[in-house]
């Protein structure tokens, strides 16, 4: 059974994660995620991790294949799969518009083509080949590796709907989720296949103060589950009717409406809380439903995080 940990910490300077990191397998988890938005980029932390312990799985979850070109996208990551051969995971998604364009001033392509042009580059790419073509979103002249990984880095794909765990089926390694509750699991599960990994992202917030735990999750779900991707992803699950209002709130202008809008039972679905057990119960009932690989994200509640990560490892005690 694989137990995953989002790094960095919010909020927690990188150099700080040292210790914990060390401490990480013995603990109980498997894996390090690293994630990217805004914050640090996805492969800096898995850098240092690479170097501060010798067993973690190291994944990217993920980096967006619009935001890099290939070859720097493929030189990055053969570089990290030398660092930590045959343990690191390179996890590739769309991201969002918001995102590649707004922040980046990148056009956005469109996401399914983009991602499996970028997945197929890699492979050769890692395989030590002459890339020389044309792809349906992008033409590469005459790139090889300088060195090609010994151990070429799994691929997984982050996808939310039918197309892209399709894709992520045939062509992938595994597919990376996000945003899902345990009995979702079998929805996503059941169109990705039996035979490859399913990881999610679950949203942990440690505290017995179940009003903010709500309050937090309330505005992260606001916030994310508006994005058309996510919107569309939570259609796809049978949601559309119960965020109608939120949504409708949220497109107004009125965020403290939207927020107030989302049922108490889609934060609990959405968001795990309370003591370190019963988040660990509740996260074993993802992997009771069919996900491999749990990969927990920590809210700040204005406790130590450090601590927190610590109290949710899957070694009790």
């Amino acid at each position: 059974m694989r137990w995953g940990l989002t790094v960095p910490l919010t909020g927690v300077p990188l150099r700080e994660h040292r210790e914990l990191i060390a401490d990480l397998a013995l603990l109980g988890y498997t894996d390090l995620w690293s994630a990217e938005v805004a914050g640090a980029d996805a492969f800096t932390p898995l850098v240092l991790a690479s170097e501060w312990d010798s067993s973690l799985r190291l994944g990217t979850a993920v980096v967006p294949v619009h935001t890099r070109g290939p070859a720097a996208l493929a030189m990055s990551a053969a570089a990290l799969a030398d660092l930590a051969p045959g343990r690191f995971v390179l996890g590739i998604g769309a991201s969002s518009e918001t995102i590649v364009t707004g922040w980046n001033g990148i056009a956005y392509d469109p996401p399914l083509a983009r991602t499996r042009d970028v997945l197929r580059f890699l492979r050769q790419a890692f395989a030590g080949e002459k890339v020389d073509g044309e792809f349906d979103s992008f033409t590469i002249r005459r790139f090889r590796l300088e060195k090609a990984p010994d151990v070429p880095p799994a691929i997984m794909l982050a996808a939310l709907r039918p197309q892209m765990l399709r894709l992520a089926a045939r062509e992938a390694d595994g597919a990376i989720t996000n945003w899902l509750s345990a009995d979702d699991v079998r929805q996503v599960r059941e169109e990705l296949g039996p035979d490859k990994e399913l990881a999610a992202r679950i949203f942990v917030c440690v505290t017995e103060d179940a009003e903010m735990a709500r309050n937090i999750g309330r505005f992260l779900i606001a916030t994310y589950l508006t994005v058309p991707g996510y919107a569309a992803f939570h259609d796809w699950l049978g949601r559309g009717e119960i965020m109608k209002p939120m949504r409708d709130a949220w497109a107004a202008g009125d965020r403290n409406a939207a927020m107030a809008a989302i049922p108490e039972d889609l934060v609990d679905a959405l968001i795990v809380h309370g003591t370190p057990a019963e988040c660990r119960a509740h996260i074993n009932r993802y992997v009771e439903n069919g996900l491999d690989t749990p990969i927990i994200a920590t809210l700040p509640t204005g406790t130590n995080l450090l601590e927190t990560a610590r109290s949710l490892a899957s070694i009790e005690g």
